[in-house]
C-alpha cells in the first residue's frame, strides 16, 4: 500500500510564504514524477508544478517566479516552497506521485494526497 501524506498547509497573509511537504511511503520501487496541484471549490482541479525524477521541473504561469519545486529521491519526499503568496492562491493543495510499485506496469499509477488547505488572507 503506498501513502502520499502532506503537510504545511494554513493560513498566511496576502505577500507571505508557505513550504507545503509531502512524503511518500509504502512498497515502493521507483518515483516519476511528483507534483502539486491546487483546486478550488467550483472549478477544475489545476497543475501547480511537477519535477521528474532528474529535477526537470515545470510551474503553471500564475505560479512562476513565486514558488519553487524540490525533491528528495532518496527520501521519496516533495516540497513546494510558495513565496509572495496572493488571495488567488487559496485553494487545496494536493501532492501527486507516479510510483512504480512491484508488480505494476512500467509507468507505474497515479497516487494523490488528502490534501491539505492553504488560505491567503488578511
Amino acid at each position: 500500500q503506498v501513502q502520499l501524506v502532506e503537510s504545511g498547509g494554513g493560513l498566511v497573509q496576502p505577500g507571505g510564504s508557505l513550504r507545503l511537504s509531502c512524503a511518500a511511503s509504502g512498497r515502493i520501487f521507483s518515483i516519476n514524477v511528483m507534483g502539486w496541484y491546487r483546486q478550488v471549490p467550483g472549478k477544475q482541479r489545476e497543475l501547480v508544478a511537477h519535477i521528474t525524477s532528474g529535477g526537470s521541473t515545470n510551474y503553471a504561469d500564475s505560479v512562476k517566479g513565486r514558488f519553487t519545486i524540490s525533491r528528495d529521491n532518496a527520501k521519496n519526499t516533495v516540497d513546494l516552497q510558495a513565496n509572495s503568496l496572493k488571495p488567488e492562491d487559496t485553494a487545496v493543495y494536493s501532492c501527486y506521485a507516479k510510483i512504480r510499485t512491484p508488480g505494476s506496469s512500467f509507468f507505474g499509477n497515479d497516487y494523490w494526497g488528502q490534501g491539505t488547505q492553504v488560505t491567503v488572507s488578511s
